[in-house]
């Protein structure tokens, strides 16, 4: 018996039901720098210490992740709603800037945006297919908390603060 395909649109509203945390993925590629909003991160081992992302391949800078060897996880504070905006934005970005938002290189040469609750610095271990997205495990390399505060929260396509 065969199982029938689950629209896009039904599937999205229900992977919506799935509260996750709001992060920006950032890379460094032939002196260009880029960033992108992501909430499709999971840690994979604690030993080895290991995580995945899975990037648009419609993203305007997949190809930049693709070729890079490296990214950094940006773990967003609920303050940062609009630095998630901006990275989120489907219309091509200010080529190889990071649009305005403050940020300082990490060890692997990386930005790490400020104002972030903590920083996960990759190098990218593997890459899969994975239907209209690639799957990038990363081998953390470096990782740090950076401040104490609440996190952003995406959740029924809108972002979402955590209750007392």
């Amino acid at each position: 018996m065969a199982i029938e395909a689950i629209e896009a649109a039904d599937y999205r509203r229900i992977i919506g039901q799935f509260a996750t945390g709001v992060a920006v993925v950032t890379t460094a590629n032939d002196g260009l720098l880029h960033g992108m909003t992501a909430n499709a991160i999971t840690s994979v081992s604690l030993d080895p210490p290991l995580l995945l992302v899975c990037i648009d391949k419609a993203a305007h800078s997949h190809d930049q992740f693709t070729q890079s060897g490296r990214f950094t996880v940006n773990i967003l504070a609920e303050d940062q709603q609009e630095v998630s905006k901006i990275f989120a934005a489907t219309s091509e970005p200010e080529q190889g800037r990071l649009q305005g938002v403050a940020f300082h290189l990490g060890a692997n040469g990386v930005p790490l945006i400020e104002g972030c609750l903590a920083y996960i610095e990759c190098a990218v271990a593997d890459q899969f297919e994975g239907g209209d997205h690639t799957i990038f495990t990363g081998s953390v390399e470096d990782a740090t908390v950076a401040r104490g505060a609440a996190p952003l929260l995406f959740y029924q396509g809108k972002y979402r603060r955590l209750a007392d």
